[in-house]
């Protein structure tokens, strides 16, 4: 994807600069110019010739960044409304993960980049655990550098033991032919995806040897409940393979010693707290992770179940924390009366942080001079809740939402504008989609295909109450009536 041949300019903007500083700059431009941003400041002198976007009114801040979602699985969004982990697990890996066939990943992942930019997710980590074959991997690559967005493949399968797809020729192969020098380049980077799961032997171990041998970084699910846990951790760190570029994704119950771990290792950890809060990991952990000085990045999951935007990730991760903070101030008789979780913090673990976790902080994920310009306006003059902007942070984390975005850039090009796609046939795209769940269902047949989508509901046990209800109103009457008598 080349950038703009003309230069960008976003005026007049409450711009979130997403430094150090957290620094807010009412009334400013942002001058693009080629893949970078050349200025950021009030009323700036720009090239003849360059492409003005009114920004007053609106929020302009980096493009967020989602470090773990499951981008094949989106042709099959809101199937597992109601799942829990164990249905996810059961349907996925033991029954009909196996039935995707390369074209269904190329559907899956086509819809879910061109979601991503359409919400202002500019870079989005690809959790491709479902590459059973070269074929599936060529296929998730093409549908993602068909859409002018920021990628990074972590490469997984579900269907075999990491030791053995990481070692296969194939999988060989397919690194030497996508990503000939190890880790990609700045639009489509390259990881690992693959779970420990505590089994003593360490069979992920060889896993682990590839991804150091090819300079890559790991990406795995730490702290699900009942799948992986705190052994994985100690195993990885008496082996040497906790490294800062580690992404644990979830870390949702996991023990202190295992954040101590994390921690002293200087990795990250990518929270989802929609998935945690529905699906049973364990709960979102950011106040963990507060108090460990671990660095936190936000993602999505998966679409099966959730909201394929980070407004709704930070707006439902600033929930929970706050609730756990209060509920544990409750439990001691305690009063919360300043949140220690602020709404600039998850807008940064929306952007920088997903920048810091995937090792480019130094060229993504802030609006600073110099920086490559992924950026978002947020605006939307059809709608009441763009007025009054008085907490910018706390708009784009509670008020702001995906059909409020306006344009948005990914290396200086200008993928989305006026609320709509710039280049993208979604026709096309629905086609391939529709094609996946034809296929899906016939794999599946009817009966099972509505049996996965509708779990069985648990019996509601009723509390015994020892009150007993009076309708008190009748009881008064009964009374007058004796009265009278």
């Amino acid at each position: 994807m080349t950038h703009e041949s003309t230069p960008v300019v976003l005026r007049g903007g409450t711009v979130l600069t997403v430094d150090a500083d957290h620094t807010v700059l009412p009334g400013h431009d942002v001058l693009v110019v080629g893949e970078t941003i050349a200025a950021v400041g009030p009323d700036l002198d720009v090239p003849e010739g360059t492409r003005e976007i009114d920004a007053t009114g609106g929020i302009v801040m980096p493009g967020m960044i989602d470090t773990h979602r499951h981008m094949w699985q989106t042709a099959m969004r809101g199937y597992g409304a109601d799942w829990t982990l164990t249905q996810y697990f059961v349907w996925n890996y033991l029954e009909w993960g196996k039935v995707f066939r390369p074209e269904d990943v190329h559907a899956g992942n086509l819809l879910s980049a061109i979601e991503a930019i359409d919400a202002g997710v500019t870079t989005t980590v690809d959790w491709s655990h479902g590459l059973q074959t070269p074929e599936h991997a060529d296929a998730a690559v093409d549908a993602l550098t068909s859409v002018p967005g920021r990628y990074v493949l972590a490469y997984g399968n579900i269907q075999d033991a990491p030791a053995n797809w990481t070692a296969s020729p194939g999988f060989r192969d397919f690194v030497a032919r996508r990503f000939p020098d190890g880790r990609g380049d700045d639009l489509l980077g390259f990881q690992l995806a693959f779970d420990v799961t505590g089994d003593p032997a360490f069979p992920e171990k060889p896993a682990f040897e590839v991804a150091r041998e090819l300079g890559v970084p790991v990406t795995t699910h730490a702290g699900v409940w009942g799948a992986t846990g705190d052994d994985g951790i100690r195993l990885m760190h008496e082996h040497g393979f906790m490294t800062p570029e580690t992404v644990y994704v979830h870390a949702a119950s996991l023990s202190p010693d295992s954040y101590h771990r994390i921690a002293a290792t200087g990795g990250s950890v990518s929270v989802s707290t929609e998935s945690e809060q529905s699906a049973g990991q364990g709960y979102p952990p950011t106040w963990a992770l507060r108090a460990h000085r671990i660095p936190v990045s936000l993602s999505m999951d998966t679409s099966v179940w959730w909201s394929a935007d980070l407004f709704s990730a930070m707006r439902t991760t600033l929930g929970a924390d706050r609730s756990r903070e209060h509920l544990e101030a409750h439990a001691k008789g305690d009063t919360v009366t300043h949140s220690s979780l602020r709404a600039a913090q998850v807008v940064e673990w929306a952007t920088r942080g997903g920048a810091r976790a995937l090792g480019r902080e130094d060229r993504l994920g802030s609006v600073e001079p110099g920086k490559l310009a992924d950026l978002v306006l947020i605006k939307n003059e059809h709608s009441p809740v763009m007025f009054p902007l008085l907490h910018p942070h706390g708009h784009v984390a509670f008020q702001a939402q995906r059909g409020d975005v306006h344009t948005v850039l990914v290396n200086g090009r200008v993928v989305k504008s006026e609320h709509r796609l710039v280049g993208i046939d979604l026709a096309a795209a629905r086609r391939e989609v529709e094609r996946t769940v034809e296929h899906l269902r016939a794999q599946l047949g009817e009966e099972a295909w509505e049996k996965g989508m509708n779990p069985d509901v648990p019996e509601t046990k009723i509390l015994d109450n020892p009150y007993t209800y009076t309708d008190y109103r009748s009881a008064s009457t009964h009374e007058r009536r004796q009265e009278i008598r």
